[in-house]
């Protein structure tokens, strides 16, 4: 049978909607029936109401109606459901006709068009012959139609028209073809569906009413039958919770019904459907647990119901079918919105159909492959006359039949053998590749890879049963890395040997030899005679002959592939193969390492390659090669050995090139690296191992790096992990598992034999030059040639510190801007053996922090290695951190000439400026001179010079200078007055005669300057004596533009007696000033206050004698009074 007979019927799989038919529509020559048409069915939106929409005649002929039955006394019913019942109700059997008829309330000849529109009505009444189906009529207008109640000639005409046609109110419409006409048909479809209701309630109702005639013991199947109906009208009706209740109710009784032989499979076939349809309604009720607990029923049920022992394979199909329909009922649910899980998602479902549908194949081929004498039956048991069944799952030689005895045995068997004759067309391998496709697509998008991985496995092995070698050799592959990384070696090896059949089959030579490398190693799980077979194979097709046949492979795909083998042994080209090993497991292994991680370039470099075989017999190589980075090296890693194709596999393992199993061989490898390379890495790159001979075939066995294939880094962790005790071997063999490879080393410059040492006496001093010294003496043997220096700031450091570190070899000059912080590639020129150079650097550094100073020395010395001359550019590199540092500190303050600290100064007044250097170096400084550079506002009371010229600071020692200046009148406004600079000139102590002087500028601080309107000063000695006149006279000074009354008065002191005014009231005149002589008579010895003046002034309230004190002396020193010196106390001294 066609396998198409397991297809659930569409108008099951279907949504049922109400079926309303249209008619009265010119769709060929009226565009405006046309726009009607399209405005019922294009673009649907999901929020209109379903209704499937069909246009027909006005004379269409409608299915018959039957008579109805008024007794079910007599009756036995012949089947459950008949084909075509759900096909009539959905597609053939309306609910409702809709009559268009083009009719305008104004229209001049109504009667004519209203008898006309009568007609078609009676028409299309008569063509239903008496069914249940709603007739309405719906009038195309050109105008749109008044309100209800305001057009009295439509109401008229309305309520004529209807009892013309037989119609109730509810059933005419009006259609106005205007720009609303969508709005329009929306209103008329809600309309229709409220009709459609109607008509599949009373269908519902008309069903049910039949049930009071039925009895248990002859009406069975109609229990079933009627539930099925009810629960299918009510999906049209879309009340879909009762819809579900009757099915639900409809599949119990099903298995309430006697099953036997006769009538399995139409149980099982009424069982799946309405299955189906529970599933359906769950899932679209958004309860899946729901579908799930169905089908799990459904399935538990009927998994025992085989039926006929000969017809065995029909239960497989069935079984296969029903998991895949709930695996599309799962995967639509799921595009609709429903979330599925790894653990639970239609991959399973398709899966178990899958293996459903390979048992279904199993048994197709033990039940059907009868003996070529056996023909298929004549007549065909399998046609009927009307080319289909009358009942679903009924056999066609015996339809209606329902009891447990099959009417006529010959004909039975005659069925049976039309069926199994039918089977053996059915191409099985693709109904199982399919499924097992959509199971992979699912368990891919919920990421099971080990589920995917499975099944493509299966998939691959179904290709290879169907003849598609090409399509199973490509899954095979596909999941064999797979398998390979996660060290599963029983299923690699079955697959493997499944493809290697294919390969063979195929005649495909490269294939062939790669599956052969992995089914005889270490990977392999087959037993020694099978892996002894295979290497047999392998060696003769290395000599170009052809292999003997896989075992249980298909006797005439056998001799096609002989064939094609055959072709392949005369072809004298295309005998070479490259097969990168990387991503197998071959029998043969390989480790590749340097023996140091660096090999200075005057030695030379070392490698070593080690080969392990685990195939069951020795093996003989033709080359071993080694393959870098730097192509120049690859002549200098070769081992050949030519090889008869006689000599491929020997029994004994003599030879360079012959490998014996689980033995480990080494091979050494010594070149000489090139000058050039140094600082650079020598990289293995790929190992070629060549098997066979250019007479036969060439294998190039290739490792991408320097060795390991896909086991051997977890190999390698498990041993480095493993407490197993190593055996002891012979000192001649090697450990594998003790082996690492080292695929990379560096080529470093050979070791110098140099002397560099740097004189220095740190820290360095801010922008001084700091001398540095580089001492370099050769150890060499021969002259060093092309000696270079290279010195100054390291690179790689902040980058404000290049910028403000210079270096020069001239001392003489100050470094600027213009000279680098690195001084690249001195040339220095020969050494001879022993001979010391020194050279001597300047760096200025104009900030304070860390530095790091770099002397790199490079030269160029001749050796020999290996018998070869070559030229060893050698250097060496020393490095120093200098701390830079401030040499001194600075301190300016003003005073005034009191020595008092002043935080203004006032115009025309002289103050004092006093700088104190201190000492912050570690070494002794030499202050060479200093300079006051005064700004234009600024003026020197006396002439300026250095007051620290030559002076000699110690650590922590200090310096001061002090200057008497004064301020000029300021523009008014201006309170900061600038005062110049103050120059240091300066060198360390220790310096060098020609290093230059360090010049450091210091800004000095901006002063305030203020105008006060009267300015005193006092002329008086620099010190009194006791009973001695004391002359003192204050000078009085108007320093404003007006006229000033000034009052003064001398208060008394206890240490002085004074004439002169006491209190005095003066007038200055502006710009002048007035002189006061006092004779003060000091009556005490020490220091002594003098007498205080008060001044006030009567135009300036607010000014004080208090500032005025600033300019004037308050004390000053008394002397006692001196004694006679007479000549009798010389005499007694």
């Amino acid at each position: 049978m066609s396998p198409t007979q397991w297809d659930l019927p569409p108008e099951l799989c279907c949504r049922p909607m109400a079926f309303v038919a249209l008619t009265g529509l010119d769709m060929v020559y009226n565009a405006v029936h046309r726009a009607i048409w399209d405005a019922f069915c294009a673009n649907r939106r999901a929020d209109r109401v379903p209704i499937s929409f069909k246009i027909l005649p006005g004379d269409h002929e409608y299915p018959k109606c039957r008579t109805k039955r008024t007794s079910y006394e007599w009756y036995i019913p012949k089947g459950i459901l008949k084909t075509g019942w759900m096909n009539k109700h959905l597609n053939l059997v309306p609910a409702l006709v809709v009559v268009f008829y083009e009719l305008d309330w104004d229209e001049a000849q109504w009667k004519e068009k209203q008898s006309e529109c009568a007609t078609k009505v009676e028409i299309v009444r008569t063509s239903l012959q008496g069914r249940n189906t709603k007739v309405a009529v719906v009038l195309i207008q050109k105008k749109t139609p008044l309100p209800p109640g305001e057009d009295l000639i439509a109401s008229e005409r309305a309520a004529a028209l209807c009892n013309a046609c037989d119609l109730s109110g509810k059933s005419l419409f009006v259609l106005p073809h205007t720009d609303h006409l969508v709005g329009y048909i929306i209103r008329l479809e809600n309309a229709f569906y409220e009709h459609s209701q109607t008509y599949y309630y009373a269908e519902i109702r008309r069903v049910k009413s039949h049930k009071e005639f039925l009895n248990k013991t002859t009406h069975q199947l109609l229990f079933v039958r009627h539930q099925f109906k009810i629960g299918f009208f009510s999906e049209l009706k879309q009340d879909t919770q009762n819809a579900l209740k009757y099915y639900r109710t409809a599949y119990n009784l099903v298995h309430e019904l006697r099953a036997h032989e006769t009538n399995m499979l139409e149980l099982k076939t009424m069982a799946g459907f309405i299955s189906y349809k529970i599933c359906r309604l769950c899932f679209q009720h958004n309860t899946p647990l729901d579908a799930i607990a169905q089908f799990r029923k459904h399935i538990d049920l009927c998994k025992k119901k085989i039926g006929s022992a000969e017809l065995a394979f029909e239960h497989a199909a069935w079984m296969s079918k029903q998991f895949q329909s709930f695996g599309d009922l799962f995967d639509e649910a799921i595009k609709l919105g429903l979330t599925a899980i790894q653990t639970q998602n239609p991959g399973f479902y398709y899966q178990q159909a899958a293996y459903y549908a390979q048992e279904w194949k199993q048994q197709a081929n033990q039940l059907c492959y009868h003996d070529p004498s056996i023909n298929y039956p004549s007549p065909d048991p399998l046609e009927t006359s009307t080319g289909s069944l009358d009942f679903y799952g009924q056999r066609p030689w015996r339809q209606g039949h329902q009891s447990i005895d099959p009417p006529d045995p010959e004909k039975e068997k005659g069925g049976i053998l039309a069926l199994q004759c039918k089977e053996r067309d059915v191409l099985h391998s693709e109904l199982i590749i399919a499924l097992l496709s959509n199971a992979v697509a699912q368990f891919k998008k919920y990421k099971c890879p080990r589920m995917k991985s499975h099944l493509m496995v299966q998939m691959g092995e179904e290709y290879y049963h169907a003849k598609d070698y090409t399509k199973a050799l490509k899954l095979l592959d596909y999941v064999m890395c797979d398998y390979r990384t996660e060290r599963w070696w029983t299923l690699l090896t079955s697959i493997l040997t499944t493809a290697l059949k294919c390969s063979y089959l195929m005649g495909q030579v490269k294939d062939y030899i790669t599956y052969s490398l992995e089914l005889i190693g270490r990977a392999s799980t087959l037993q020694e005679d099978q892996k002894s077979r295979i290497e047999k194979n392998f060696i003769k097709v290395l000599m170009n002959e052809c292999p003997e046949p896989e075992p249980d492979c298909d006797s005439s795909a056998v001799i096609a592939a002989q064939n094609l083998w055959a072709d392949r042994v005369s072809l004298a080209g295309s005998n070479d193969f490259t097969i990168e090993v990387q991503d197998y497991v071959p029998f043969v292994q390989c480790k590749a390492k340097f023996l140091s991680p660096s090999f200075h370039v005057d030695i030379p470099v070392q490698l070593h390659v080690y080969l392990k075989t685990d195939c069951p017999h020795p093996i003989r190589f033709s080359k071993l090669s080694v393959s870098f980075n730097n192509q120049e090296y690859n002549q200098y890693c070769v081992v050949e050995e030519p090889c008869q194709s006689t000599d491929i596999l020997e029994p004994s393992a003599q030879g360079n090139m012959c490998l014996v199993p689980r033995k480990t061989r080494k091979y050494t490898f010594k070149f000489v690296a090139r000058t050039e390379d140094v600082g650079k890495k020598i990289e293995i790159t790929a190992v070629d191992l060549m098997l066979g001979s250019e007479n036969g075939r060439c294998v190039l066995i290739n490792w991408r790096g320097a060795g390991g294939d896909a086991a051997s880094t977890q190999e390698a962790l498990q041993a480095t992990r493993s407490f197993k005790r190593r055996p002891r071997l012979p000192e001649n063999e090697v450990a594998w598992d003790a082996v690492s490879i080292q695929a990379n080393t560096m080529v470093i410059s050979r070791v110098p034999r140099i002397s560099v040492q740097i004189h220095h006496e740190p820290p360095a001093l801010t922008n001084e030059m700091y001398w540095m010294v580089v001492s370099i003496q050769s150890q060499e043997d021969t002259v060093a040639k092309d000696v270079k220096l290279t010195a100054g700031l390291k690179p790689g450091q902040d980058a404000n510190l290049t910028q403000t570190t210079y270096v020069t070899l001239n001392g003489s000059e100050m470094c600027d801007d213009s000279h680098p912080a690195l001084l690249p590639d001195i040339s220095i020129g020969e050494l001879q053996p022993g001979q010391k150079v020194e050279k001597s650097l300047y760096i200025r550094c104009e900030t304070t922090g860390t530095r790091i100073f770099l002397v790199h020395v490079s030269y160029a010395v001749e050796t020999t290695v290996e018998d070869k001359e070559i030229v060893c550019k050698c250097h060496k590199d020393e490095t120093v951190n200098i701390e830079t540092v401030v040499p001194f500190d600075v301190a300016v303050k003003f005073v005034s000439s009191k020595f008092e600290h002043l935080d203004r100064v006032y115009v025309d007044i002289p103050f004092l400026l006093m700088t104190d250097i201190l000492s912050a170096s570690p070494w002794p400084l030499n202050l060479v001179s200093s300079e006051l550079q005064l700004a234009p506002s600024m003026a020197a009371v006396d002439q300026l010079e250095s007051q620290v010229e030559q002076v000699v600071l110690q650590t922590g020692e200090g310096a001061s200078e002090c200057f008497c200046l004064t301020c000029p009148p300021v523009a008014s406004g201006a309170n900061g007055v600038a005062l110049g600079c103050y120059v240091i000139s300066w060198k360390r102590k220790s310096a060098r005669e020609n290093v230059p002087v360090v010049s450091t500028v210091i800004t000095l601080p901006h002063v305030i300057v203020e105008t006060i309107p009267l300015y005193v000063h006092a002329d008086l000695p620099s010190f009194g004596r006791v009973r001695e006149s004391l002359p003192i006279k204050y000078h009085i000074q108007n320093r404003t533009g007006l006229v000033q009354d000034v009052e003064m008065s001398v208060e008394p002191s206890d240490a002085f007696m004074f004439s002169g005014l006491k209190q005095v009231r003066l007038r200055i005149l502006p710009g002048t000033k007035q002189e006061m002589l006092y004779n003060f008579y000091p009556l005490m010895a020490g220091y002594q206050n003098l007498p205080s003046l008060t001044i006030n002034l009567l135009r300036f309230p607010g000014f004080t004698s208090q500032l005025l004190r600033r300019f004037l002396p308050t004390r000053i020193f008394v002397k006692p009074q001196g004694r006679q010196v007479d000549d009798a106390s010389i005499a007694a001294a």
